[in-house]
């Protein structure tokens, strides 16, 4: 497959912008109430510039329902999905393997167990005195993302010492089965709450607020560009590591900084939304079939493709069956599921 010049990248660029903001304003007009695309931008404005709208307002049912419900949603959505495509990108660059991702290594299972404990234990109620609940769940969820690729990583190397990329996936999978086993556990014992958590562990948006959406866009922004600076360096370790090491690039301390950074990220995200996997695998490989390999150019699109495929995922979880709501995680399951493999073996045909 030929690629593109570099001189395509800004109209790619402005494609992914383009597309990402004709799926939000999808996900703002479309639902059980739709609202007109012109009045969605003139509700969203008049909050912007602090505009109270008028006593007797024509739009005040489409209003509350933007602002108060739909708005968040989709900046929840659109968050996430960037967050975890930036960091499948990232995992995928470390490992030298196209199935590594967050929910394949057990990053998304573990940050999942690690919120899960802040709900269900009484470690919940501590976080409100001690950090904080919005700064407490996805410290936890960052804990448990972190504890648990160690714990791949450590299992990985005493079966193959090489650290073989096959071994690593493997064992990810393994462990993600584990710790969501683990979860199941603690969900059923609390019966009281178990739909709710249940379907959070499915993945949701439908709670996501406002402060969530901004330390999950604060910490996307700074882990972004700390990913960004180490572009260079993401690019030798493709080759390997010791082709790597002989370029200049310093693995074994560049390595545990990035899967850092990854499970922090994918913590966070995991902790306010639920288990949702597939996004971190499509959204970087459609993105490496425009562009190529190289990372000043995966990670931005990246971030872009993975927040569109999340909210057109989150508007047909919401619209399909409506009034019933579908877990996004079974929707992107169900369409980065086929997805993925059809890209998979199509990058395995021979060119003829």
């Amino acid at each position: 497959m030929t690629r593109p010049r570099p001189s395509a990248f800004p109209l790619l660029l402005a494609a992914a912008i383009g597309l990402c903001l004709l799926a939000a304003v999808l996900a703002l007009a479309i639902g059980s109430v739709a609202i007109d695309p012109a009045d969605s931008v003139r509700i969203l404005l008049d909050a912007l510039l602090g505009h109270s709208p008028p006593a007797e307002d024509p739009l005040a049912m489409e209003r509350s329902i933007l602002l108060s419900l739909r708005l968040p949603r989709a900046l929840g959505a659109a968050l996430t999905g960037a967050a975890l495509s930036v960091s499948g990108v990232v995992m995928q660059a470390v490992l030298r393997n196209p199935l590594a991702s967050s929910y394949t290594l057990g990053v998304s299972s573990g940050a999942a167990l690690g919120a899960g404990l802040m709900l269900l234990t009484p470690l919940g109620g501590m976080s409100h005195m001690a950090l904080g609940f919005m700064i407490g769940m996805p410290f936890a969820g960052f804990v448990g993302g972190l504890l648990t690729v160690l714990l791949v990583l450590a299992l990985a190397g005493r079966i193959d010492r090489s650290l073989s990329n096959n071994t690593i996936v493997l064992m990810g999978m393994v462990v993600s089965l584990f710790v969501s086993g683990v979860l199941t556990i603690l969900v059923t014992l609390r019966r009281e709450s178990m739909e709710a958590l249940v379907f959070w562990q499915l993945g949701s948006f439908s709670a996501f607020r406002y402060d969530e959406a901004l330390l999950l866009a604060i910490l996307l922004a700074v882990v972004f560009l700390l990913m960004l600076s180490q572009a260079p360096g993401l690019d030798l370790l493709t080759f390997g590591e010791e082709e790597a090491r002989a370029m200049g690039a310093e693995p074994r301390r560049l390595k545990p900084v990035l899967l850092l950074l990854c499970s922090l990220l994918t913590g966070t995200a995991i902790a306010f939304a639920g288990i949702i996997g597939f996004v971190d695998l499509v959204a970087p490989h459609l993105v490496r079939r425009l562009t190529g390999p190289a990372h000043r150019r995966v990670l931005p699109l990246s971030a872009l493709v993975g927040a569109t495929l999340m909210l057109l995922a989150d508007l047909l979880s919401r619209t399909l069956f409506s009034p019933r709501e579908l877990p996004v995680g079974a929707i992107t399951s169900l369409i980065g599921g086929p997805f993925f493999v059809w890209i998979y073996f199509r990058r395995r045909r021979p060119v003829t």
